[in-house]
């Protein structure tokens, strides 16, 4: 098939574009690189059946594909609260223009959401049929409430124009390609463990996270576009369930850092608990994470670590 990826040059967007290489579609990859990072292609670019498009998704976009999975948006906080207004346009207008495409040409489309649709939540484990609890005026809702709205977009799109449509709601994910200064917590954590600096916790650390490792998410967003009748929203991420306190011990034990557990307040609308209730994903889609929270972290430890060496020696290797 010919696939279009928007947010191709992102953590997962980058990953997802290798695993459809690898079963012989032909790609598009679309990004702007204001969160990508062109790196991250550099598996792709060498690839004969892909093609890059530099462009913002703000902006209308054709061409006649099979296939459309909208990632496109800034993700960690500290950078769509960086350009808040940026965030919300990408998740309306590039919403709003990915499914004037997949309606024109016919396309499946799926929609990477969020658990921050969540919000800080009074149910939990998060189940689809929550319908959250968010702060729309908060420094987080340019994120937050730019993905309820994408969500709106997407099943309008469906209702009206009758656009075959996927939801997923992609819970905290982690692994090789992250940003290391992106301020999110497993990146910004190995980061500073491995290079001996204070790691900080928010709060008193007693806020859990469930943390997915790459290579099942991006299995879950392929089974998601690909089985029939589904439109979704669908939760996709690891229940295994840990608390920052525990999560940052974790890091400092499996870097052999000598790193200090520093605490500072919380932030303005920060959740107090995240954790996915992915029965839906399991009846539906057959899908559950195989990666463990130490297997994968440790994988990710490792590359980092590899990373930091050649930059500090000057040279650069591949992720």
């Amino acid at each position: 098939m010919r696939i279009l990826v928007t947010g191709s040059a992102g953590f997962l967007g980058s990953h997802l574009c290798d695993r459809l290489l690898q079963k012989g579609h032909t790609v598009v990859g679309l990004d702007n690189f204001l969160t990508g990072r062109a790196e991250n292609l550099a598996g792709a670019f060498a690839h004969p059946a892909f093609e890059f498009v530099d462009q913002d998704v703000v902006s209308p976009f054709d061409g006649q594909f099979d296939q459309i999975y909208h990632l496109a948006s800034p993700a960690s906080p500290p950078m769509y609260q960086r350009n808040p207004v940026e965030t919300a346009k990408i998740n309306f207008i590039g919403t709003l223009n990915a499914m004037e495409l997949a309606k024109r040409t016919g396309a499946r489309i799926l929609l990477t959401s969020t658990s921050e649709v969540y919000g800080d939540p009074e149910v939990h484990p998060q189940p689809e049929s929550y319908s959250g609890n968010v702060n729309q005026t908060g420094p987080r809702a340019c994120y937050d409430e730019g993905k309820r709205i994408a969500e709106t977009l997407a099943f309008d799109y469906h209702r009206q124009h009758q656009v075959d449509i996927r939801v997923v709601r992609i819970f905290n994910t982690y692994g090789p390609r992250m940003h290391t200064d992106d301020g999110r917590v497993v990146s910004q954590f190995v980061a500073d463990a491995l290079a001996g600096r204070d790691i900080t916790v928010f709060g008193n650390g007693g806020q859990t996270r469930s943390f997915c490792y790459y290579a099942d998410l991006v299995a879950g967003l392929d089974k998601m576009m690909n089985t029939d009748g589904l439109t979704g929203p669908v939760n996709l991420g690891n229940p295994e369930e840990i608390s920052i306190n525990e999560f940052a011990e974790l890091v400092v034990e499996l870097t052999g850092s000598s790193s200090r557990i520093v605490t500072r307040p919380l932030p303005i609308d920060d959740p107090k608990k995240r954790r996915p209730d992915i029965s839906k994903a399991k009846r539906l889609l057959d899908w559950a994470p195989t990666v463990s929270l130490r297997e994968g972290l440790i994988e990710t430890i490792e590359l980092q670590s590899f990373l930091l060496t050649q930059t500090q020696s000057g040279t650069r290797g591949n992720s």
